[in-house]
């Protein structure tokens, strides 16, 4: 519990393994409940995760949406909090943003990453800057400023489930989460920037730089179409 909250962690992911015993000790002792998504994974995620305290919700259907959409539901909490399990993501701000939710009566805070330290590899040049590059194009499509449309860590209030129906299974799950949120009428959105250092992720990444990232950029233009 924190602040008489109740608080889960919802974290998808495939083949991570590594990843997910480092993520899930950084925790902080607050959380009451970590639900982990096995997307389909070949190696041990699921039994490294369960052997950790973690709920684990088995999702068969490959993509970073399907995986969402199969633990986001399952969350039990008050307040829900998403990061990835590969151990990039700064787990000691979870409290500091859970704290900006509730004491300015907010109902989505997504955490921007603000870089202080950079590992050498070109690979996480290209992600900041690939980042901008749609987050500009969020902003020019829809209105919304967002530094970090691609972040995947965001603390909410459970009930704004029942308001946003996000369309995509894979990877643009994130962007269309956020644009949703900051355009919904009766959800009070709000990016919050976090110290972020570019290390070196446990295991391989998923994240394929150029394809995936030019089918973000098209979903943001098929998205704006539809909405």
């Amino acid at each position: 519990m924190h602040k008489d909250r109740k608080i889960t962690v919802v974290i998808p992911c495939y083949n991570e393994e590594g990843g997910i015993a480092r993520v899930i000790p950084s925790l902080p002792e607050f959380i009451d409940e970590i639900i982990v998504v096995d997307n389909n994974s070949t190696d041990r995620t699921a039994e490294v995760a369960s052997a950790m305290g973690a709920r684990v919700v088995s999702e068969p259907r490959q993509g970073y949406g399907c995986a969402y959409k199969a633990g986001l539901p399952a969350a039990q909490g008050d307040i829900v909090v998403t990061m990835d399990g590969d151990g990039t993501y700064p787990a000691h701000a979870i409290s500091y943003l859970i704290d900006t939710l509730l004491i300015d009566d907010l109902d989505f805070v997504s955490a921007a990453r603000i870089p202080v330290q950079w590992a050498h590899c070109p690979n996480m040049i290209k992600r900041y800057f690939g980042n901008i590059a749609l987050s500009i194009v969020t902003c020019m499509l829809f209105g919304i400023r967002l530094r970090d449309s691609q972040s995947g860590m965001w603390v909410f209030r459970r009930q704004i489930l029942d308001k946003i129906q996000v369309l995509s299974d894979g990877m643009p799950f994130s962007e269309e989460f956020k644009i949703r949120a900051f355009r919904h009428e009766s959800i009070f959105a709000r990016e919050v920037p976090v110290q972020f250092k570019y290390i070196t992720r446990v295991g391989a990444s998923k994240l394929n730089l150029w394809k995936d990232g030019y089918r973000n950029l098209l979903y943001l233009f098929k998205l704006r179409r539809e909405m």
